[in-house]
């Protein structure tokens, strides 16, 4: 008897960009890190893609891209940020779908999902059929093949749905086994008789409800269209062991978990498979990652009893070798995170996080009709305004996602060229642009995370609203009619068990995010004070041109006006804006900005600003700006988050200087009496020790953000630490030490013959381990063994020959392998 194992991972993250910058911005609950994106690749995506194998000694034997071994799919939007920002991340989960094609006949790992995870049985053809176009070009765009099958957002099914999928060329999606309702053997004449299927009857439906199908095998759907899908119904019990029993705490439990599943009363080969949130190896469960590598590798290996005889596939593979022998029918309308169907994004069904004890989800439905009467809405300004320019609006929608994957200026023209009835200028190439973007935040503001949490003022929620108003702002902007009253009326109506009602977060949270092409510049402008931008910079998702620029200081004042060109790269809309930016002293700016129409100069109105400033009749000069600028006025709060956070910390860095100061003088100046106390074994007094902890801290920071490290005074604050059993902040050290060693590595890595670089980072490991600091070494393991691989053997034949430098080399590289914990 055939028995196979396939492990699923649901990588995913909720779109988190601005919709107005098209990028994540910081997010203080992810600190030390940036954002949560950046905190869960730290913790999951990296670790996954090279993952550690501990011998019996805890020492790394090897690293194994987990990915190459299991079957995944990746979330668009979030390759889409990877690519961005984590590029090494990124290709190695590309390059993990080709080493899968490999081991598995052909048949790559990676599967695709529906675009931004829409609940798929509450879109509308429209959608459904976008969300499913879009999830496969994404994926062979990157990828470089089409998929085979397709990852639904939270499982969540009906028969339209599937439709869609066949009708696109999926061959099987991933259910969960309740959302089985019952099933039937597929008679053939040719077929052998088979002992297993006696039990039923020809032509006859069985009950599997209630999660009794057998999910060692596939089933056939077969669809109101004619056509049909295959269904995996994944292993509910193990699935659920692995995200939340803690057999995770080591690879063997996990194998012995698997395997317990086969049994002797099935003849069919036997698939067992299991799917979870890809998260739960690593950033649910740390090191998650490398009881999941360990689990394959003994599979593989077949050095584990429990293993003996086990094979691993991905479903590609064991369909094409095993095709179903039963039909099924599913629930409409159903899911795998809801018991009641597809409740939690629609109604208060009694799914929820458990965290809030007495609070409600009556917003849910409220918020879900808001939305679908935005969705409508606009669907018909798309198709009124579409319908001027583009041959059809709908086809267009569907082949944006070209677009999105390439804002070339040329691959856009191309795209326009295809799609409109005849050659546009730019300004109503912009409306194209302008309408299509519309649509794509109508698709997002319908983002599943929105619905499944507890509260409508949370930060899921306030996003997908956030993608509503961006679109509401399309509208506007193309037709002159605002939406946006008619909605927060509607959210009025939507219970918050935080607020008066689901209006109060569109008001608070998402109306002072908004952003036009005049806050923009405005940002531009203010920060232009304190950052040397070049000529021509890059700022989000536009281009900034400057055409003029000057900055006046008199005392703690400054005046900065000036001249930009600012272009989004999204719409292509373009202005030219002139500004003047006052900063009297802290906090307190004040900026003017305007349009300034073609031939208009702003020579006399800089200079009459200038002269008034030069003078020092400062309320002239805001009198003059707002004669010439409006009373519009932009000040700190304009800025974008990132910004503002450098502008505190500028602002900030004198008392903090001041601050440093004082605690340093405490510690240096009562540094006998500190030794008198540790000679005697009494405790430090608290304000002394508050001190000591301060300012150490600060020194080891320092350390880490001087570019030239400087091995000496680590040691020296590192014997501080020791010597007054400082409690250091470990989790942000060990943030900025991963950052620290990162780049030494990656040092090594251009410079892997210089034997005196193995010797330094050694020494800083050292030190760390002294510490008990651990920084994530992900990156290290992978620059080791590259060079292991790569240039160790030229070393060991230069050896041979009593090569001194490669003797030496051969040590350094030893010991540096000793702290990494590698086994040499």
């Amino acid at each position: 008897m055939e028995k196979y194992i396939c492990i699923h991972g649901h990588f995913y993250q909720p779109p988190r960009e601005n919709p107005w910058l098209e990028e994540v911005e910081c997010q203080d609950s992810a600190e030390p890190f940036h954002d949560w994106n950046e905190r869960i690749t730290a913790e999951c995506y990296a670790p996954n893609a090279a993952s550690k194998i501990l011998d019996h000694e805890g020492s790394v034997s090897d690293i194994i891209n987990n990915y190459s071994m299991i079957s995944f799919n990746f979330g668009p939007t979030l390759l889409s940020w990877l690519q961005r920002h984590n590029p090494d991340v990124y290709n190695g989960i590309l390059e993990a779908d080709k080493l899968s094609m490999e081991r598995f006949s052909g048949h790559g790992s990676a599967i695709a999902q529906v675009y931004n995870h829409m609940i798929m049985p509450l879109a509308n053809y429209n959608d459904k059929i976008t969300q499913v176009i879009w999830g496969i070009r994404d994926f062979q765009a990157r990828f470089g093949r089409l998929p085979e099958g397709i990852w639904l957002a939270e499982t969540a099914v009906d028969l339209a749905t599937l439709d869609v999928l066949a009708d696109n060329g999926i061959l099987f999606t991933i259910l969960a086994p309740r959302q089985a309702s019952r099933i039937k053997k597929i008679v053939d004449v040719t077929d052998e008789p088979d002992p297993e299927a006696e039990m039923y009857e020809q032509d006859q439906w069985y009950d599997v409800s209630e999660s009794r199908i057998d999910p060692s095998m596939p089933y056939l759907c077969r669809l109101p269209s004619g056509k049909a899908i295959t269904l995996f119904f994944y292993d509910g019990p193990i699935s659920s062991d692995i995200a939340f029993s803690g057999v995770l705490h080591s690879g063997e439990n996990f194998v012995h978990r698997l395997a317990s599943a086969f049994t002797d009363d099935r003849e069919h080969p036997q698939l067992v498979h299991i799917a979870t949130d890809g998260e739960t190896y690593g950033h649910h469960h740390r090191m998650g990652e490398m009881a999941l590598t360990y689990c394959l590798h003994l599979v593989e290996s077949g050095n584990s009893p429990a293993a003996q005889g086990i094979t691993l596939a991905n479903y590609g593979q064991y369909l094409e070798k095993h095709t179903p022998l039963y039909e099924v029918e599913i629930y409409d309308g159903s899911s795998w995170s809801c018991i009641h169907g597809i409740g939690r994004w629609m109604d208060d069904c009694g799914c929820c996080s458990g965290m809030h004890h007495g609070w409600s989800q009556q917003w849910r439905r409220p918020l879900r009709e808001a939305m679908d009467w935005l969705r409508d809405r606009l669907a018909g300004i798309f198709e009124t305004e579409g319908g001027k320019y583009l041959i059809s609006p709908w086809d267009a929608r569907n082949d944006y996602i070209e677009v999105i994957l390439d804002r070339d200026r040329d691959s856009v023209n191309s795209f326009l060229d295809r799609h409109t009835h005849f050659s546009l200028p730019v300004e109503d190439r912009t409306r194209v642009l302008k309408l299509l973007e519309m649509q794509r935040n109508s698709m997002l503001m319908y983002t599943s995370c929105g619905w499944f949490f507890d509260e409508i003022s949370g930060i899921e929620t306030v996003q997908i609203m956030e993608y509503a108003a961006r679109a509401m702002q399309y509208a506007q902007e193309l037709t002159g009619i605002s939406l946006e009253d008619q909605y927060i009326e509607r959210l009025r109506h939507t219970h918050s068990n935080v607020f008066s009602s689901g209006a109060y977060p569109y008001e608070a949270f998402v109306k002072p995010s908004k952003v036009d092409i005049m806050r923009a510049g405005a940002h531009y402008a203010i920060s232009s004070l304190y950052e040397q931008y070049p000529e021509r910079l890059s700022m989000f998702c536009y281009t900034v041109t400057r055409l003029s620029y000057d900055v006046i200081t008199v005392g703690r004042m400054r005046l900065s006006a000036g001249k930009i060109r600012i272009t989004s790269e999204i719409t292509w809309d373009e202005h030219t804006l002139a500004f003047a930016v006052l900063h009297l002293d802290d906090h307190s700016i004040n900026c003017g900005i305007k349009k300034l129409p073609a031939g208009e100069s702003f020579t006399k109105i800089k200079t009459e600003v200038v002269h008034a400033f030069e003078k020092g009749l400062i309320p002239y000069v805001i009198s003059l700006m707002q004669i010439h600028f409006g009373s519009d006025n932009y000040s700190f709060w304009h800025l974008f988050k990132d910004e503002q956070k450098k502008f505190l910390d500028l602002l900030s860095q004198g008392p903090n200087e001041s601050i440093d100061g004082q605690y340093r003088q405490i510690y240096e100046s009562n540094y006998s009496l500190m030794n008198f106390y540790k000679g005697l074994s009494v405790p430090l007094p608290k304000s002394l020790s508050i001190a000591v902890a301060y300012t150490i801290e600060k020194d080891l920071l320092k350390i880490f953000e001087t570019k030239q490290l400087d091995i000496e005074k680590l040691k020296g604050i590192a014997d501080e630490i020791k010597r007054w059993n400082v409690v250091i902040d470990r989790e942000k050290i060990g943030y900025y030490a991963t950052t620290l060693i990162s780049h030494l590595m990656e040092t090594l890595s251009a410079q892997r013959e210089y034997a005196q670089l193995y010797e330094k980072i050694t020494i800083v490991l050292e030190i760390f381990k002294s510490l008990s600091i651990e920084p994530c070494l992900w990156k290290a393991h992978n620059v080791y063994f590259t060079v292991a691989r790569e240039l160790k053997p030229a070393m060991l034949l230069a050896a041979a020959d009593n090569d001194e430098e490669a003797l030496l080399w051969l040590h350094n590289f030893g010991r540096l392998g000793y702290y990494l914990r590698v086994k040499q």
